[in-house]
């Protein structure tokens, strides 16, 4: 299930952000997610499954675009489709938005193409 952030989510979101190549440090770790918190135009979903939190993803709005600039799961829970599963859950709230990747997401968006183009078929 792909949840908005709360603030009350920030250290697990910390923590799955921290996965990401570029987060590790943690005043940067604090400043993307102040970003998140005060940006209208950035928002952060988490993944949860069961009682915990596995994954994250972060976005960007830009007008028709959405941008996904952070994409993250947690390493026990990788190669069971949580990313993909992800992806497809925001195609699908953001519909008539083209989902874009950034540098960071690139490799991984590549291979959710048939997904995102699913999720926007389904406005």
């Amino acid at each position: 299930m792909l949840l908005r952030y709360k603030k009350s989510l920030e250290k697990i979101a910390m923590g799955l952000l921290s996965f990401m190549p570029g987060e590790k440090d943690v005043k940067k770790l604090k400043e993307t997610i102040t970003r998140y918190e005060t940006d209208d135009q950035s928002q952060l979903y988490l993944w949860k499954a069961g009682e915990d939190y596995i994954g994250l993803v972060g976005v960007e709005l830009e007008g028709d675009n959405v941008s996904v600039c952070h994409l993250s799961v947690n390493p026990s829970h990788r190669g069971e489709g949580v990313g993909k599963e992800m992806v497809s859950k925001l195609a699908a709230i953001m519909p008539g938005k083209t989902i874009v990747p950034t540098e960071a997401t690139r490799p991984f968006l590549e291979k959710c193409q048939e997904i995102i183009k699913g999720g926007a078929d389904r406005q």
